[in-house]
Parts: C-alpha cells; sequence; structure tokens
C-alpha cells in the first residue's frame, strides 16, 4: 500500500502580514490568496520493520529512526517529526513503523509558503492512512499548532488554510478564530490574471522568521509606521477582493503597487537594494505594479503586466540574474490518495 498527497502552493496577493499575531490578535487580519499548479508532494509506505524513515529523494537526505513515541526535532526533517509526533501524541498512541518522502516545486525561502503547505501535505498522508475524522478547518488549524506551537516557528496562518482550501479565497484573522471565505472570481478573470501576472525568482531566498520577528517585534513596541502600513495592507485585500469579483482587473497593478508600498514599511528586512532594482526595473519595462511574495527579504516576486508588456518585463527582468516561472491558477487544496 502506497500513501500519497499534494497540496498546492500559494501566491499572497493582498494584505500580507496581517494574518501573524500578535496583529491579527489586537486588531483583525485580512488577505486575499491563490493557490497556483506548484505542489508540496508527500508519500507514506507503511512497514513492519519497527522503523520511521524520513526521505528527501531529490536532496539525497535520509534519517532513521527506531520507532517511539516521539522523536527528536533536529536536523532537516523538522517538520515530518513535528507532523509524526503530534500524530502519535494525539490520535494513534502507538509508534508507527513506515517510511515518509517528500520534495516541494519551490525552494525552501522562495515566498510561497513552501513550509507550511509541506507540513499540510504531510499531514493530509496521514489523515488518508489512519482515517483520521479531520475536515478541512480541523487540518489546517492542526498544521498551524504542529508548525508555529508545537515546533516553535515564527510565521502566520495564512499558509495552512490556502494549501488547505485551494483556489481564490479572502480570510478573516481575529485571534485564534479564522473564516475562509472562497471567492467566485469568473474564469475569465482568472484567465487574465494567468496572462498578465508574472512570476520572477530572484535567485535568491530569504528566512522568512528572522522578518515575521521583526514585524512582531515593531507591533509589541507599538511603533505607528509599521501598524497602519498593516492597516493599509489590511485595506488593501477588501481593494483585491472587490477587484476580482467585479473584474475590474485593470486595477490589480495600482492595488498590487499600493500594498507594496505599505509592506516596505512593517519591517526594515522586507526589502533591500537588489529587490528595489527589480521592482523598479519591472515598472520600468511596462509593469504597473507587484510585490515580492511572502514576508519578503527574496525569494519569488510577481508584477501585473497589462496587455502584451509581460514579453519586455521578463527580458528585462531576466538581465538581473533571476528567471521566470509558468504556472497556472489551480482550484483545489489539498489532495489524497491511496494505491
Amino acid at each position: 500500500m502506497i500513501i500519497r498527497s499534494k497540496a498546492p502552493l500559494r501566491l499572497g496577493l493582498a494584505g500580507g502580514g496581517t494574518d501573524v499575531s500578535p496583529y491579527s490578535d489586537l486588531y483583525g487580519g485580512a488577505i486575499l490568496n491563490a493557490t497556483i499548479s506548484m505542489y508540496a508532494y508527500t508519500t507514506i509506505e507503511p512497514t513492519d520493520d519497527g522503523r520511521v524513515e524520513f526521505m528527501a529523494p531529490e536532496k539525497g537526505l535520509h534519517e532513521v529512526y527506531d520507532n517511539a513515541m516521539e522523536v527528536d526535532t533536529e536536523g532537516y526533517f523538522i517538520l515530518h517529526k513535528g507532523v509524526y509526533n503530534r500524530i502519535v501524541k494525539q490520535f494513534t498512541h502507538r509508534p508507527l513503523s513506515m517510511r515518509i518522502s517528500s520534495f516541494v516545486d519551490a525552494p525552501a525561502g522562495s515566498g510561497l509558503g513552501t513550509s507550511s503547505t509541506l507540513v499540510v501535505s504531510i499531514l493530509g498522508a496521514y489523515v488518508e492512512w489512519l482515517k483520521l475524522p479531520l475536515g478541512e478547518y480541523d487540518i489546517a488549524r492542526l498544521a498551524y499548532e504542529i508548525e508555529r506551537v508545537d515546533l516553535g516557528l515564527a510565521g502566520g496562518k495564512q499558509d495552512q488554510y490556502a494549501a488547505t482550501f485551494g483556489g481564490f479565497n479572502y480570510m478573516e484573522f481575529n485571534g485564534d478564530n479564522v473564516i475562509v471565505n472562497p471567492l467566485r472570481v469568473r474564469q475569465q478573470y482568472i484567465d487574465e490574471l494567468n496572462h498578465n501576472l508574472l512570476l520572477y525568482w530572484t535567485d535568491t531566498s530569504h528566512v522568512s522568521a528572522d522578518i515575521i520577528r521583526e514585524q512582531q517585534k515593531n507591533v509589541r513596541a507599538k511603533r505607528t509606521k509599521s501598524i497602519e502600513s498593516m492597516h493599509k495592507l489590511k485595506e488593501q485585500a477588501m481593494q483585491m477582493k472587490e477587484a476580482l469579483l467585479k473584474g475590474h482587473v485593470a486595477d490589480i497593478g495600482r492595488i498590487l503597487n499600493f500594498g507594496w508600498e505599505h509592506k516596505k514599511q512593517m519591517a526594515d528586512s522586507i526589502s533591500n537594494p537588489h529587490i528595489d532594482e527589480i521592482y523598479n526595473t519591472a515598472i520600468a519595462a511596462g509593469a504597473s505594479g507587484g510585490k515580492i511574495s511572502g514576508a519578503g527579504g527574496g525569494g519569488f516576486m510577481f508584477f501585473y503586466c497589462p496587455g502584451l508588456t509581460r514579453f519586455a518585463v521578463r527580458e528585462a527582468l531576466c538581465k538581473l540574474g533571476g528567471e521566470t516561472k509558468r504556472y497556472e491558477f489551480t482550484p483545489e487544496g489539498l489532495k489524497t490518495w491511496t494505491i
């Protein structure tokens, strides 16, 4: 028997950062994101040799343990081990014997929610294998708890819910309460976004936890500039929702630019001279707006290129050392199956 799962990565179109505590606890957050055709994949192969194996085949990494109620959370497989420990503690109450492997279509630090999406994918494979009675909200919440509480990794809440639910979603965050509002965006508007939104790999990565800790510190210190910028990003999420639902796709570049200008005020490490050069180059070549994906500091950026300007923008950006990436928006979230 082989159990598999896949969960989609996401583009955070608006409101990014307002899902992070303590801002979301104090003021409430709002985010609009959409999943794309890049995935985190997991395979579980049950065994009877009394061992638990963690594998990353594309990286040639492999760790083996005698199966136990808990394994250490050191090393490369921290996310896999965190999920294993929670599943055993909360659901099976006995060690598991298995081989689990995974890979992701984007590198860590890409800004597409890779870590949280991988946790959702791993968790989904366990749900399929063990027939756990968990719905979409349950899976997303559990993935959040494993990553943020059990493992103590800094970050927000949006990625776990995006990967689980899939599609275009307007999400509201108030303390521990999360509401996912699926958006009925007409297909022609989605097709226009696919045509005009250019995804660009900057050939750099970032450590999102460091940026998020700086953002959290600014909120706790009640720094007006940072808090006001997050208020504006929450406003941006509303603007983006209205533009998508009403088909005002020509406004999306302006809305992205509005958000980018305010996002940079949240923490000093969100942008840097290289990122500024990329952004300014894209605008000069014809893009009407854009932003960095995820917390900032590196990874993927994306730009709205009206008309046929994507070709000039792509040519200009590729001279800076990065590369563009093809993708499509996908309506489906976490998928699991058994062979």
